[in-house]
């Protein structure tokens, strides 16, 4: 089990099994100054898109009031649901003990700081209705310090790089899930940055959307400058996830030969020089090509062990998706149209 669930708090409203039509995901940790500006903006945006909905308010081990507000909001509304996990996880954990409980056909993550806007919601919608089954934030404006911005442009370059999913802000919180997206992912550690990144290789269509970013007005961001170095890191677990999950000696084989090439070919020249008489033996390339050859050896045999492995493990549902339905038109691109230079993203007015 990846996280510890406390409870969770709801009126008796709608069965465990009653399809809605958006659920709302809402992380919080520590966010409890924020927390009833941003559920009467959210309920607001949600009512505005004319489905049913529910909210659900996932508490990642808070200590500043957080939970009880939360408890509140669901005694006091039976479309809202407070998630308690029993310490602080992460987003990730949090993420996936929401997704666990989602009962809408599309769903919708932001974040509980009032940073994103909940007015954009309708937008996320339409685009999912379009055919979407994953939207991604972009903040192209932000309201952050340096600081944070800088090392974000970074990672989203890198990212984008490395990934091919030619998305621009991998980091932003607010998106938009078709629930048989959510079902195929699997968020832990720090995933939950790129699940984009999963859902393309899993074969789903992602699309990008341009959204208002607001200034922090209470609190302060709970990211570090450790979240580049964390994010690299996994970079490429999901690398060796997504590109390598089902045929391991792939990879190993790769690093078997560069090793193995890289090994020999020292190999050999150090025995041309001893067939032309030049001693070899304390020559510290004589080690560096028998240590290499044997690298190559043990990748072998590792990537060998891999397959075995992914051989009594695997699942038919880890290898294909299967989309059931008929079939979509192609998005024209993943990427939503920039706005002008210097120009501010457009807000936009939920309904009463």
């Amino acid at each position: 089990m990846r996280y510890a669930v406390d409870h969770v708090t709801s009126q008796l409203g709608a069965a465990p099994d009653d399809t809605l039509g958006i659920s709302a995901v809402v992380p919080v940790w520590d966010e409890a100054p924020s927390l009833t500006q941003l559920r009467g903006e959210l309920v607001a945006g949600l009512e505005a898109t004319g489905r049913t909905f529910e909210i659900l308010f996932v508490d990642d081990g808070s200590t500043d009031g957080t939970a009880a507000l939360i408890d509140a909001f669901a005694a006091d509304d039976p479309r809202i649901r407070a998630v308690h996990l029993r310490k602080h996880y992460g987003k990730s954990p949090a993420l996936a003990a929401a997704f666990d409980r989602v009962r809408g056909e599309i769903v919708i993550t932001l974040d509980g700081d009032l940073q994103d806007d909940p007015a954009f919601i309708s937008e996320f919608v339409a685009r999912i209705e379009g055919g979407a089954d994953l939207v991604s934030g972009y903040k192209q404006v932000r309201h952050d310090p340096v600081g944070k911005t800088l090392p974000s442009r970074v990672f989203n370059a890198v990212v984008r790089r490395v990934s091919g999913v030619p998305l621009r802000d991998f980091n932003c919180g607010f998106k938009a899930y078709r629930l048989a997206c959510i079902r195929e992912l699997s968020v832990y550690g720090g995933f939950h940055r790129f699940l984009p990144v999963l859902a393309s290789e899993r074969g789903f269509r992602v699309e990008e959307l341009v959204v208002q970013h607001r200034p922090r007005t209470h609190g302060h961001s709970k990211f570090g400058a450790t979240r580049l170095f964390e994010g690299s890191l996994d970079l490429l677990t999901v690398l060796m996830v997504t590109r390598f999950r089902t045929r391991p000696l792939h990879l190993f084989g790769v690093l078997a030969g560069v090793s193995g090439f890289t090994g020999l070919s020292l190999l050999t020249y150090l025995s041309l020089l001893w067939f032309m008489g030049e001693p070899i033996g304390t020559r510290p390339l004589l080690t560096l090509g028998v240590l290499l050859t044997l690298a190559s050896i043990q990748f072998v045999g590792t990537g060998l062990v891999a397959e075995l492995l992914v051989r009594t493990t695997i699942t038919s549902r880890e290898i294909v998706s299967v989309r059931e339905g008929p079939a979509r038109l192609p998005a024209a691109s993943m990427r939503a149209p920039a706005l002008p230079a210097g120009a501010e993203t457009p807000t936009r007015d939920a309904a009463p």
